[in-house]
């Protein structure tokens, strides 16, 4: 697959057909927005690789024992930092075309962009608010009402508790007066 030549390359001004000169001036917000993205992480792998230079570059204190790698990782710095300042020319020309694109549309929240099976979101989303909160208020009840039959039981096992101390007491009593 080749490329178009470009015009000015051999070729007069006007050899692109209509159809591709107006599909290359024309291209889709969304392809921007993704070129956008991929230019981002073009930057954000260079921006690492400049750092790793720079952690492995040592600084030129006058020796001269290493000065060919220092000069071939200086060079290799100054191509990534050249690469780097076209990337965000890059950016932001797609970042210009973009708002360029969308200078002129209203801003539609963002809920009514989400599709609904039903014709109103708004009241199955109060139905299930809704369910939730009876679902949790009976459940804070059905709580309420185990907690006070656990009192009511621990009171009981208390008064069990009391009776057969005290009848141990008694009989305990009653074997020290026989004896």
């Amino acid at each position: 697959m080749s490329t178009p030549p470009l015009a000015g390359a051999g070729m007069p001004p006007g050899a692109f057909s209509g159809t591709q000169a107006q599909a290359a001036r024309e291209v889709n917000t969304a392809s921007l927005c993704r070129i956008g993205q991929e230019t981002v992480q073009d930057i954000v792998f260079r921006t690492m690789e400049i750092f790793q230079l720079l952690r492995n570059m040592q600084l030129p204190n006058g020796v001269t024992y290493h000065t060919g790698t220092y000069q071939d990782r200086l060079g290799k710095l100054q191509e990534h930092l050249r690469q780097l300042s076209i990337l965000f020319r890059k950016l932001r020309l797609v970042y210009d075309k973009c708002n360029e694109n969308c200078a002129g549309l209203d801003p539609v929240p963002i809920e009514q962009l989400i599709p609904y099976v039903e014709e109103d979101g708004s009241k199955h989303d109060d139905r299930g608010a809704a369910s939730q909160l009876r679902f949790a208020t009976e459940e804070r009840r059905e709580i309420l009402e185990v907690n006070k039959k656990l009192k009511q039981k621990n009171q009981q096992l208390k008064q069990i508790m009391d009776q057969l101390r005290n009848l141990i007491w008694d009989i305990n009593a009653m074997l020290a007066m026989r004896n």
